[in-house]
């Protein structure tokens, strides 16, 4: 992939619309401006309406052409765009155009993304917020990708690994130059900035996965005896029919998931097989997977026939002991007993948003942050902080300077890949900043 290229892609939705955006990037922008204008380049960041024509001359369209100059555009090239009438003949017509001519290519997918964080417009935890916001379906997926895009997660982890880089200019400035007049005692100072960093990741990691479980889904199981209504109450909250439901015992036989937003969060709702002693093998291994999805569920919600008298032969203790919701459904029969819990009646409706507004208050208990630091968002974060984090640990009890010095380099290069914001000219320049040497 050459950087010299010039790229063009549709940056609106495709399909048939009133408007579609056409945007270009790099070198030949401008002459990409002039060959389908026939004018020079207008004033930057001016909407101007201009006429769109072929090669041979016929027109295209005419549409609105916007013009930004480097480095100020969204990938810090020079950039243009194309604002015309959405329909595909239109669309295909001008990207012909622009794929004519020399140096000019349809872009690859996220290049446009790439070019932006390697000219340094924004990091890479601020790209991922981009195919966040891009991807988010609830409220708190929303949120939680603006603030990241906002750069709350890069700032922080930034201030770590600047952090660290000082700490290790400090171990290194001892190391190579100990002949040097150097403040105080530097070793001391650098060892409590990487504790001090060490509990910040740490407790930084500790935080539930509740920034991952933001943007996968918090996973919620549905279980409980058969015919109790697990499968009627998942087609009511996913408000179509996802599951089977019958009246014969043991018709769910594997895991049915579907994804709902409830209250603002995604969660991934999965119907399970009915927990009794199974009659054949095939229902048994239902059983044996219903009670492996509850295990590693989030949230269990345990579903069960208020009308009938409760018997847990068949129900395992664990699960019955387990769930974070009780709902006890016919609430619209008689009841042989009070029943402790959520009151339903999938046959009327009532109580129905009870449950959903008890699945939504689980969520926000276990999702919202109980502080204002970003969360850890994704699974690639969480590998380097890891490393980081071993590394630091080792810095601690590392008793030769080389050493300890060796573990925060590792550490602050594990945190920088994070945000893509790896360079050795970074330590120099703390080294000579802080310390003067060779003044």
């Amino acid at each position: 992939m050459r950087r010299t290229d010039t790229i063009f892609a549709l940056a609106s939705g495709a399909g048939r619309a009133g408007v579609a955006l056409i945007r270009v990037s790099g070198p030949a922008a401008g002459f990409c401006v002039k060959g389908l204008t026939r004018k020079q380049i207008p004033p930057p960041r001016r909407a101007v309406l201009r006429s769109l024509k072929a090669g041979d001359g016929t027109l295209i369209d005419r549409g609105l052409v916007l013009w930004f100059a480097a480095p100020a555009s969204l990938t810090g090239e020079d950039v243009a765009e194309f604002h015309v009438h959405g329909g595909r003949a239109v669309i295909d017509a001008v990207a012909s155009e622009l794929a004519a001519i020399p140096g000019v290519r349809p872009a690859e997918p996220g290049e446009f993304t790439r070019r932006a964080v390697e000219n340094g417009k924004f990091d890479l935890t601020q790209a991922e917020a981009i195919a966040d916001l891009v991807d988010a379906e609830t409220e708190a997926q929303r949120r939680q990708a603006l603030r990241q895009y906002d750069g709350a997660l890069g700032v922080l982890y930034e201030s770590w690994r600047s952090e660290l880089l000082r700490a290790l200019a400090w171990a290194e400035a001892v190391i190579d130059f100990s002949d040097e007049e150097l403040p105080g005692d530097v070793i001391a100072d650098a060892r409590q900035i990487a504790e001090n960093v060490s509990g910040a990741v740490n407790a930084h990691l500790g935080d539930a996965r509740r920034g991952e479980l933001v943007r996968e889904g918090l996973f919620v199981a549905v279980i409980g005896p058969p015919n109790a209504g697990k499968s009627s109450l998942v087609n009511a909250l996913a408000g179509r029919d996802v599951a089977i439901v019958s009246e014969t015992a043991g018709t769910t036989r594997d895991v049915i998931e579907v994804r709902l937003d409830l209250g603002g969060y995604a969660v991934v709702l999965a119907d399970t097989a009915g927990l009794r002693a199974a009659r054949s093998a095939v229902e048994a291994e239902g059983v044996r997977r219903a009670l492996a999805r509850a295990e590693a569920a989030d949230l269990v919600l345990l579903i069960r026939d208020g009308s009938q008298v409760i018997s847990q032969v068949d129900m395992p203790e664990n699960m019955v002991n387990k769930p974070s919701l009780t709902v006890w459904n016919k609430a619209d029969l008689r009841w042989p007993e009070p029943r402790e819990g959520l009151h339903l009646s999938l046959k009327t409706g009532a109580g129905l948003d009870c449950v959903v507004n008890a699945i939504a208050a689980q969520a926000k208990k276990q999702l919202d942050a109980p502080s204002e630091a970003p969360p850890l968002t994704r699974a690639r974060h969480r590998a380097a902080l890891v490393e980081a984090a071993g590394h630091l640990a080792r810095a601690r009890s590392a008793t030769e300077q080389e050493l300890f010095a060796e573990d925060l380099r590792l550490a602050t290069r594990a945190i920088g890949r994070i945000t893509g914001r790896v360079d050795v000219e970074d330590l120099l320049d703390v080294v000579f900043r802080d310390f003067c040497i060779g003044k």
